[in-house]
């Protein structure tokens, strides 16, 4: 399997097998000191300390109910009459097919999997960059999308990418769509990152997304004996970052959060990790009063920012 694919995750290998992760992670070690492969926080690459870039189909098939639960958190953030970047991935892809139900809203995206995913809905506007077609991951990308985006501000950016570590922030494995995806950013007023655990510690060629300009990372609960993952998170949350936790248990007032008119969204709670708000004092993400106060800024924000 991650000869096939680059990279599995820890659960999908117990899912496959069908037996227990500390089975899997044990022998993942033994694997790792034959020198077949490299274990990385909740999962396992090909070794050589890059990992190179799955295909579109690979990619598809793993931690895909992590991919979903973060998806649905993060559609939550969004409000209707926004306008947001959207990123290519598959991560990014079924946050995409969520947004379809936000009305008024305006998606400015080099995917064509995301312009496909919202192709058909009535009440978005989709803005779609220039560019040279990546077959690979069905993006654009080049000269041609870098320049379309000169210009361009919107309200967010939600990106995804091959690795996320507290050290370098968000990095991919191509040259090509880490330019476009630096473009992105540029466009945005805050940068939300989408990365399952599987992408928590990995470190890949081409940084995107250095770790101070990361406004909040949406992901998924790690396994509980993934000490690694907690140390990450924990490491990119006393570097300013607001860590959203997906699938976990809603703490209080976490339902209300967001809008957008997104119904039936799955539980999730804000990481109790301390966050060291940039130039403010230290924070608990736990709990309604600030993440509403900041929310409420948030549009008071993009508010102005349709008016100029």
């Amino acid at each position: 399997m991650v000869r096939a694919n680059g990279a599995v995750s820890l659960r999908e290998l117990a899912r496959v097998v069908q037996t227990s992760e500390v089975t899997v992670r044990r022998d993942v070690r033994a694997l790792e000191a034959e020198g077949l492969l490299d274990r990385r926080h909740g999962g396992a690459v090909l070794p050589g300390g890059f990992t190179r870039e799955s295909g579109f189909p690979q990619k598809s098939h793993l931690a895909t109910a992590e991919k979903t639960a973060i998806a649905d958190v993060a559609a939550s953030l969004v409000e209707e009459g926004e306008a947001v970047v959207v990123g290519a991935g598959t991560t990014t892809q079924e946050l995409a097919r969520r947004l379809a139900r936000v009305p008024g809203l305006t998606v400015v995206t080099n995917s064509l999997l995301v312009a496909q995913a919202l192709a058909h809905a009535n009440r978005v506007e989709v803005v779609m960059t220039g560019g040279t077609l990546r077959g690979s991951n069905y993006a654009l990308v080049g000269s041609g999308a870098e320049q379309s985006l000169q210009g361009l501000r919107v309200s967010r950016a939600f990106l995804s990418g091959s690795g996320l570590t507290a050290e370098r922030g968000l990095s991919t494995s191509n040259m090509l769509s880490a330019s476009v995806d630096r473009a992105l950013v540029q466009a945005a007023a805050e940068v939300v990152v989408l990365a399952d655990h599987t992408k928590l510690g990995t470190d890949t060629m081409f940084q995107t997304v250095p770790t101070d300009v990361i406004t909040r990372l949406v992901t998924d609960e790690p396994p509980a004996h993934d000490d690694r993952a907690a140390t990450e998170l924990q490491a990119l949350a006393d570097q300013g970052v607001q860590i959203t936790v997906a699938g976990g248990t809603a703490s209080g007032g976490a339902s209300g959060e967001g809008g957008g008119g997104m119904a039936g969204r799955r539980p999730r709670r804000e990481s109790p990790l301390p966050v060291q708000r940039r130039g403010g004092p230290t924070a608990q993400l736990r709990g309604a009063g600030p993440l509403h106060e900041q929310q409420a800024g948030e549009r008071v924000r993009v508010a102005d920012m349709r008016r100029r």
